[in-house]
């Protein structure tokens, strides 16, 4: 995936003046050799401002993007904190505990210095990162280190991040509409553009010698049976277009997301639904948010940081019908029918993530709506439907509220090995508490249908990007025996 950011992560020891120097590099040293990753380790150790500026000097050098202070002792105040003001990049803040033998001229004291560091970083209002526990030896801070790179890969994303849109946001489901000042507060950029600009480009795109390859892959990645041959040079067409308004459009910006409008006009003007297209960028890199959903580009977007991994956007869309809990759930999966709904969508969830039987077919609500009644689906084909294969999940959104301040939600859970007997791209999600997370958190915040979905338990760090980013709300599935501020408690 080259639409996400490559860390480069490096190391700044920090050492208070009092204190032997040698402790904080001798302890940074062993990170680097405690550490399995790629770690520039700089040779500058900070006691004072002018230090600082040498440090940061030569970790811009060595093309870091994200970097790691460590107090190897009880650490310099004001220089360690202005690293960050310096630097460029998100930064993690961690200390060195004791143990190294000596506890006269070895200890350093970072236990009481991460006190004195949080409350400069505070004072001065700069943005680092701080772990549940930034106090360790060698190994636990490689292990956080660790933890550190798709953290700081999903900021370093947004922050350089262009979301692309084409049309305003269908008429009924002006859920998806919010106000685009938090895009502008986290650092996003927004390019926003009529289905007519998209037309033009699409239809300058006819011919396109490279056209031929791409219809090559899709079939290859469908397999014989699973596609509409005749609808494959349009959709490789429209495949184009994107790829290419993508790199034209990004600007001073690295990275793109799309959030599109693929409804009711769209299929009847270009000749097919978008889904599949749309499935098959994502598998790229390139999120593409269906009904102009530009919260759900976002955070489809940060998962994909975070994952390194296709994810998927999702309505929360119904329940899981009793006979269908009696048959395949019960018994066999620790989850009340409570627990179950079905996430769905069009068609749009790549097909690494789908059933083996996953296959190109028709939005059947689009065609009861677009196309003559009893005839044969035309131009509503287009969309990659089939079951959703079974999985862990983090089911998880930014957004935008009425208010102008961003929200969130984060809980994890699991995708169920079971058959949903429907249509689209769909699959049984079963998620602890759901049915009180949905009343209390879903429906009492006012959140949109849509959600996004990562392939895995990613809620951890999920969770310290959104508060890195500044979002103060972010609601999560509590336990049974914990109540919603909002919940009746009789």
């Amino acid at each position: 995936m080259n639409n996400i950011p490559v860390v480069k992560m490096g190391i700044i020891a920090v050492s208070r003046d009092c204190f032997p120097i040698a402790l904080s590099e001798k302890r940074r040293s062993a990170i680097k050799a405690a550490y399995k990753g790629d770690l520039y380790e700089c040779p500058v150790t900070v006691e004072n401002e002018k230090d600082m500026l040498k440090a940061v000097e030569d970790v811009k050098k060595a093309e870091c993007n994200a970097l790691v202070v460590f107090l190897g002792n009880f650490g310099p105040e004001t220089p360690e904190t202005l690293i960050a003001s310096k630097f460029d990049g998100p930064c993690m803040f961690v200390a060195a505990a004791e143990g190294d033998g000596d506890m006269i001229n070895g200890r350093g004291d970072a236990y009481c210095g991460m006190l004195n560091c949080s409350y400069n970083l505070g004072m001065r209002h700069l943005n680092g990162y701080i772990p549940e526990n930034p106090v360790g030896t060698a190994d636990d801070i490689a292990t956080l280190i660790e933890e550190f790179v798709p953290i700081a890969r999903a900021v370093i994303g947004v922050k350089n991040l262009k979301i692309i849109t084409f049309g305003p946001r269908p008429q009924d489901f002006f859920a998806c509409n919010a106000p685009i000042k938090g895009l502008y507060e986290l650092g996003v950029e927004i390019e926003e553009n009529s289905e007519l600009d998209l037309l033009v480009s699409f239809k300058a795109h006819e011919n396109d010698p490279r056209i031929k390859d791409v219809c090559d892959d899709m079939k290859k990645e469908m397999g014989e049976g699973a596609y509409y041959e005749d609808l494959n040079v349009r959709m490789a067409q429209f495949e184009l277009t994107l790829l290419d308004w993508a790199e034209e459009h990004k600007g001073a910006r690295e990275y793109v997301a799309f959030a599109n409008k693929c409804w009711p006009a769209f299929p009847q003007q270009f000749g097919f639904e978008p889904c599949y297209v749309n499935s098959r960028l994502c598998s790229k890199g390139i999120p593409v948010a269906c009904e102009v959903d530009i919260y759900g580009a976002l955070s489809e977007y940060i998962g994909l940081c975070i994952s390194n991994d296709a994810v998927t956007l999702l309505d929360i869309n119904n329940t899981v019908p009793q006979y269908i809990y009696d048959e395949d759930i019960k018994g066999k999966y620790d989850c009340k029918l409570t627990d179950t709904f079905m996430g769905f969508h069009c068609g749009n969830t790549p097909e690494c993530k789908m059933c083996a039987d996953r296959a190109v077919k028709y939005q059947l609500i689009q065609h009861r709506l677009l196309e003559p009644a009893g005839s044969d689906p035309d131009y509503t084909r287009g969309t990659l439907e089939g079951d959703i294969a079974a999985s862990d999940v983090t089911f998880y959104r930014l957004q935008c509220n009425s208010d102008g301040e961003l929200v969130s939600y984060i809980a994890e859970g699991e995708i169920l090995d079971v058959k949903t007997r429907s249509f689209g791209g769909i699959g049984i999600f079963a998620i602890p508490e759901m049915a009180r997370f949905y009343r209390h958190v879903l429906i009492q915040k006012r959140f949109p249908h849509h959600g996004a979905v990562a392939f895995g338990h990613y809620g951890k760090l999920i969770f310290e990007v959104f508060k890195y980013l500044g979002v103060k709300d972010i609601g999560y599935n509590q336990p049974a025996q914990v109540k919603y501020p909002t919940e009746n408690p009789f």
